[in-house]
């Protein structure tokens, strides 16, 4: 797998695939939290304001009104930053939306540490960890625009659960194509390996990428996952790999604690042996700076992946 164009902006793309959507389904609706202008959904507000609503510095009305209409058989996108959609309304989530299993569409933008410059504050890499705690409710992190658009499209249809979809500020490099499909529970191996098995999420991906072509130069063979299903986890893959490599490498922007990690070790501790080095932040809040500095402050890069795989293998 390549990464094969310039980066473009999840958040950009989630706006426009509203709009596109409303067009074609008259029951969806979209909510934010004055936040219209930076999660982009001020776009889907300016082509359908009869379905538009923003509830203002109110995260909790905006979970119950969300819960609300779903109940009414509407199609609902609840939008703000991942920090303050995670956090603020985690209480309403867990009552009003998940305890009974209503269908809404949590799309939260600003995650992880590439918010950058605004700080810790805003920097949420607890979110799902908080998320996947609650019964019902699913969560996806998407690896570039080109998936974060084929899964709203796959969300305006979907009835079965509340879903926490988790995208980027800052623009990532694009790394599918328009063939993609998207499937809860299912992982994608981006490249095949022997060696090591390097499970990513989110804009993690094109790291992991990154790691794969300089492990190749020491002749060493890793298997890339991109885990977009995050709950429910693909336990079949990751299974399959680790029985196959016996060494696996997790990368998140998120805490090592609740996440990706988590979950990855949960699969294995229950079923198969291996030695795991998770990356991602370690019980600590980041700083702020610009997301690539952050990135290599925190390990959250090709090299050190790289690294820990040959440490792993000690190499």
């Amino acid at each position: 797998m390549q990464i094969s164009a310039k980066p473009t902006s999840m958040r950009n793309t989630y706006g426009d695939t509203l709009v596109k959507l409303g067009a074609t389904h008259k029951n969806l609706v979209v909510l934010d939290a004055d936040l219209a202008k930076s999660t982009q959904t001020a776009r889907f507000g300016k082509a359908y304001p009869d379905r538009f609503f923003d509830m203002g510095i109110a995260e909790q009305d905006l979970m119950g009104t969300a819960a609300g209409l779903a109940a009414s058989g509407m199609s609902v996108f609840a939008s703000t930053f991942a920090m303050f959609g995670s956090g603020r309304p985690w209480e309403q989530i867990r009552n009003s939306i998940c305890y009974p299993n209503l269908p809404v569409k949590i799309a939260v933008t600003h995650a992880g540490i590439s918010v950058g410059e605004d700080g810790p504050t805003h920097q949420a890499c607890e979110d799902i960890a908080i998320m996947r705690a609650i019964p019902n409710m699913k969560v996806i992190a998407p690896a570039d625009s080109v998936e974060a658009e084929k899964i709203v499209e796959y969300l305006a249809d979907y009835y079965d659960s509340p879903v926490y979809l988790r995208l980027a500020r800052m623009n990532t490099p694009v790394v599918f194509d328009s063939n993609y499909k998207f499937e809860f529970g299912k992982g994608i191996i981006a490249e095949q390996g022997r060696d090591v098995t390097v499970i990513s999420t989110g804009v993690m991906l094109f790291k992991a990428l990154e790691a794969h072509k300089l492990l190749a130069s020491d002749g060493i063979s890793a298997e890339i996952i991109h885990m977009p299903s995050i709950k429910p986890v693909d336990a079949k893959m990751i299974l399959e790999s680790a029985g196959k490599t016996r060494n696996v490498i997790t990368i998140e922007e998120h805490s090592i604690i609740g996440g990706l990690g988590s979950a990855v070790c949960e699969v294995l501790a229950e079923n198969l042996p291996a030695r795991v080095k998770r990356i991602g932040m370690t019980d600590r809040f980041a700083e702020s700076g610009e997301p690539e500095a952050l990135f290599k402050k925190y390990g959250l890069t090709g090299n050190n992946i790289a690294s820990e795989a040959k440490k792993l293998l000690n190499r």
